[in-house]
Order: structure tokens, then C-alpha cells, then sequence
């Protein structure tokens, strides 16, 4: 994840300078992400990248305005976010928007050094945890662990409340523990 003060430079580089390379830059370091995000709500991995192509063309477009933005990375999911819902009301695929039809997947997972001793096995145990969360549960893990948002940002983003969020995710830790019974001990000692 950029720095909250890398993001807001990059951000006054392209509303105030025209910058290219900080707009190519902010699209490299955010594209992945988002189009993840666009197809947990979409299903459709084609879809989803014309969706995040879309919102990073308005985001040049609308270049000059950016500098008035508090939360530009919150900013970017939520216009993903939106750009997917007005694509499904397009094609007519759905007609409402649930959390549960979610499908969302970790697709990698930072390690500090003291992750860096969980086994192969353990990181299987891990993965297999986490994809069977609950599709709700399994965003909320994803976009706070994985993507960086904190938690009062994806309350806003999928619009419920900081305590839903808070405990979507101790229901996330508790079953991801649980699951993987994890013992130190005997990971060191492997």
C-alpha cells in the first residue's frame, strides 16, 4: 500500500501538474486491486477491468478536481464500487447488491518475519480458512488485510456500520484460528 503521503503527492502531481508518470504509476499500484474488488461484485473478469479502465479514465478526466478529495484510496473503491453497480443495472444482471454474492479471494498475503515461519502447510491451512469464510465475512477480511482500508472505510464503502465490520472480522479471526489451530512451538520446531 502507498503512504497516505505518497498518495496525496501523486495525487496534487496529477491534478495540479498533468503529471503522466504519477497517474501511470497510481494506475500500476491500484489497478490490481480494484479490478479484484469490481469482480467480487460483478463475477466477470472482463467486466470488471472495462469497469476499473472507466474509473481511472474519469479520475484523468476529472484530474483538476481530485486536489478536494480527504480519502483518495477510500475515493477509489467507492467509485469502483459504484461503476460496478451502474454496470450491473446496465446489462441488466441483477437487480440488487448483496454482500453475500461476493466472491472475493486473497490472492497474496504480506509477511513480516514472524509469518515468514508458518510452513507451507500452515499457509495451505490459511488459504483454505479464509476461502471458506462467509462471502460477507471474506470481503471485509479481504479489503481490511489485504487492500489496507481501516475499518470506519469499509463501513463507508459498503455502507454499514464500524460495529458490523468490527465483528465481521472477529468472526473472520475466530474461524480462521479455530481452523488452523495454530501452535508456535511447533512451527519453530520444524
Amino acid at each position: 500500500m502507498i503512504a497516505a503521503s505518497a498518495l496525496t503527492e501523486m495525487v496534487e502531481k496529477i491534478a495540479v501538474k498533468d503529471d503522466l508518470t504519477a497517474y501511470k504509476q497510481l494506475f500500476i499500484h491500484y489497478h490490481s486491486k480494484l479490478t479484484e474488488f469490481s469482480y467480487s461484485i460483478l463475477g466477470n473478469k472482463e467486466t470488471a477491468e472495462e469497469v476499473v479502465s472507466d474509473v481511472f479514465l474519469k479520475i484523468w478526466n476529472n484530474r483538476h478536481t481530485l486536489t478536494r478529495i480527504r480519502n483518495f484510496h477510500l475515493y477509489l473503491y467507492i467509485c469502483t464500487k459504484n461503476q460496478s453497480l451502474n454496470s450491473l443495472r446496465t446489462q441488466n444482471r441483477n437487480k440488487s447488491f448483496s454482500l453475500d454474492d461476493c466472491n472475493t479471494e486473497l490472492t497474496s498475503f504480506y509477511f513480516d518475519p514472524e509469518q515468514l515461519m508458518i510452513t507451507r502447510e500452515m499457509y495451505k491451512r490459511l488459504d483454505e480458512s479464509i476461502r471458506n469464510l462467509p462471502p460477507k465475512c471474506r470481503l471485509i477480511f479481504k479489503l481490511i488485510r489485504e487492500d489496507g482500508l481501516n475499518y470506519k472505510e469499509v463501513s463507508q464503502l459498503l455502507q454499514l456500520s464500524v460495529k458490523t465490520i468490527e465483528n465481521q472480522m472477529t468472526i473472520a479471526l475466530k474461524r480462521i484460528g479455530h481452523s488452523i489451530q495454530f501452535d508456535i512451538k511447533k512451527a519453530i520446531l520444524f
